[in-house]
């Protein structure tokens, strides 16, 4: 079929196409290597593991919409019905915008999670509590029976918190959740609340008061300032729903540990493999651990979401020059151009979308 496009701009197109090629390729190593690596990372150690947020999925429906709209515009100006051409692009825009939107929303919710981005350093949480886990130098007592936790569940007599009760539960530790300055007037205060005859807080198994505007243990042993940090950590951790895991949520039912590819059990604050609680070292390890798996999942998403940014761009500027009337039937090169970047980028982020939903 014979081209309806000028002979020299088909040979601007193809010399356009061959550079259009060339970045692809190098984004498709580039992702390779990404996936790659993370596959390899996984199979090495720990490796936490939970479903995606729904912010993800949306975006995906969100991209797929915007490869549809471009089609059918790439057909309106083939045919120089640019009007129709208008419509098609201005929808265009306004998918891939929202795909953006729901990625950040997909990192919102991630975040609501307990799982974050990685510091500016690179440095991530590790997968267990290891600073201020409740439990290990603060324990609460409730109408003189102990709250204990196992995982991420508090309980109260061997029973399970309610909502309700573990509501109430963090609303107490919340008087606990400050910083040195707001420790200080606390001290001075002795907040009511502090006090509550339903809760009592024990540190290293001594009870804790407050006495003369000083915290003690068994009203003589004063507090030090390290004591009261490990308190504020602890607390802190109550408040965000942390018990034995940075994330938040019930163990094998919001996410899962595994270990060299095996899924593991956790009970009775360790981790199980094969009905066998696994060896002090192995636990030792697994405190030691950081989450690389959500480092991946932020880098390897954000890093398509900064190439969706670009392409946008340039979906921004065809989108300007279709309604300055710049296009018809016989000049379109840059709209056939940029169409195949971004159904490209469509179909890697369905595939990154099914690597990270089978593997991780």
């Amino acid at each position: 079929m014979k081209s309806s496009i000028a002979p020299q701009n088909e040979l601007k197109f193809k010399m356009k196409k061959n550079l259009v090629y060339v970045a692809i390729f190098a984004i498709v190593m580039f992702f390779a290597g990404l996936t790659s690596a993370y596959y390899v990372s996984m199979g090495g150690g720990f490796w936490l593991k939970y479903p995606l947020p729904e912010g993800f999925y949306f975006s995906t429906i969100s991209i797929l919409l915007s490869s549809v709209t471009y089609i059918l515009g790439a057909r309106q100006i083939k045919q120089g019905k640019t009007t129709a051409f208008k419509v098609y692009i201005a929808a265009t825009l306004l998918f891939g915008v929202l795909f953006v939107v729901f990625q950040f929303r997909g990192y919102q919710q991630l975040v609501e999670r307990g799982i974050y981005y990685p510091s500016l350093n690179w440095s991530y949480p590790e997968i267990l509590v290891n600073q201020g886990r409740y439990g290990d130098t603060v324990s609460v007592y409730k109408d003189g029976q102990e709250i204990t936790v196992d995982g991420n569940t508090f309980s109260c007599g061997k029973k399970p918190l309610t909502t309700a009760e573990f509501t109430e539960f963090q609303a107490y530790m919340k008087n606990y959740a400050l910083d040195q300055k707001a420790m200080l007037e606390l001290r001075r205060k002795n907040l009511p609340a502090v006090s509550s005859n339903r809760y009592k807080v024990y540190f290293l198994n001594e009870p804790l008061s407050i006495k003369n505007g000083v915290f003690s243990k068994n009203d003589s042993l004063e507090f030090s300032n390290v004591d009261e940090i490990r308190l504020c950590q602890v607390a802190n951790n109550v408040v965000n729903g942390r018990g034995q895991f940075m994330i938040r949520g019930d163990y094998g039912k919001d996410f899962v540990v595994y270990f060299k590819g095996e899924e593991l059990a956790f009970k009775e604050g360790a981790f199980w493999s094969n009905g066998k609680k696994m060896s002090a070292s192995a636990q030792l390890k697994a405190k030691e651990t950081t989450d690389s798996s959500s480092a991946y999942l932020y880098v390897i998403s954000f890093a398509h979401l900064l190439h969706i940014l670009g392409a946008l761009l340039n979906l921004l500027t065809v989108t300007i020059k279709s309604f300055r009337n710049r296009y018809s039937k016989e000049n379109f090169v840059s709209v056939r151009l940029s169409s195949i970047f971004w159904h490209f980028l469509g179909l890697l982020w369905v595939y990154l979308l099914l690597f990270l939903n089978f593997i991780h």
